[in-house]
């Protein structure tokens, strides 16, 4: 089972109140001002699909990719009761450093912090690897990521997370661990759920590496990929460069 295995199970509940819908928009718009015209749209990490479901009522076609089979059950039971979007909507497993579907988009995307999953030069070159050979030419690459220097400004400290809905409460307490010279912070969560019928309670505990990126680096990488960078940006702004007060940045990337 991966780190989002048991997590899935609980990961809509702990993030019902994360405007998918604005980010959406902010994709769109994005798309919008460097690939105009875009229809086919290529979701890596897509998780549980909420991002998925919001830009497809912008009219895109989209494919998303995950390697939890468990976020893509949660993802799939809820197509059906999408239409009339449901029909442009597909889910399928893949890691994103190694997956090929043997097919071209116009845009591809990866939200929420997935590139900063890829704590490895490695992993993140072999991840943009998978984004370029999937693009038509000319088209761009979206991602967002923890950014360095807000990372470095404001570190991280532990924070605990309350919610509910009609059947649980859910607790998560997120203990980090700064790794200066790898530019990674250890994330270990422990998650106590409680079942508000049988008041049974449980606890998973689970460690998300995340690796914090400059965007020289990023620029050193896709250069070697076959990318051009376009635009850096503040996440959910569309004007402003990253600043260290914001630890969420998002580049736009256009394949040569």
């Amino acid at each position: 089972m991966s780190i989002f295995g048991a997590y899935s199970k609980y990961y809509n509940l702990l993030y019902k109140d994360k405007d998918y819908a604005g980010e959406a928009r902010y994709i769109h718009d994005l798309i919008q001002k460097h690939a105009p015209g875009s229809k086919r749209v290529l979701d890596l990490g897509c998780g549980t699909g909420r991002h998925d479901f919001e830009l497809a009522k912008f009219g895109y076609e989209i494919t998303g990719v995950d390697i939890s089979e468990e976020m893509l059950v949660s993802a799939r039971s809820r197509i059906a009761s999408l239409n009339p979007v449901a029909s442009s909507l597909t889910f399928l497993p893949g890691d994103i450093r190694t997956v090929r579907l043997n097919e071209t988009f116009d845009v591809v995307a990866s939200l929420f912090h997935v590139m900063s999953y890829q704590t490895t030069n490695e992993d993140l070159q072999s991840a943009f690897a998978t984004a370029w050979a999937h693009l038509k030419p000319g088209g761009v690459f979206i991602f967002d990521f923890w950014y360095g220097p807000a990372v470095l400004t404001d570190p991280p400290v532990v924070r605990v997370k309350r919610l509910e809905d009609d059947e649980s409460s859910v607790i998560r307490i997120a203990e980090p661990v700064l790794h200066y010279n790898e530019n990674v912070v250890d994330v270990n969560y422990e998650v106590q759920i409680t079942d508000k019928t049988t008041g049974k309670l449980e606890r998973l505990r689970e460690t998300h590496r995340m690796r914090y990126l400059f965007i020289p680096e990023i620029e050193y990488i896709q250069r070697i990929i076959g990318f051009k960078m376009v635009q850096s940006l503040q996440w959910l702004n569309l004007e402003r460069e990253p600043e260290p007060t914001n630890w969420s940045a998002c580049c736009v990337v256009v394949k040569e």
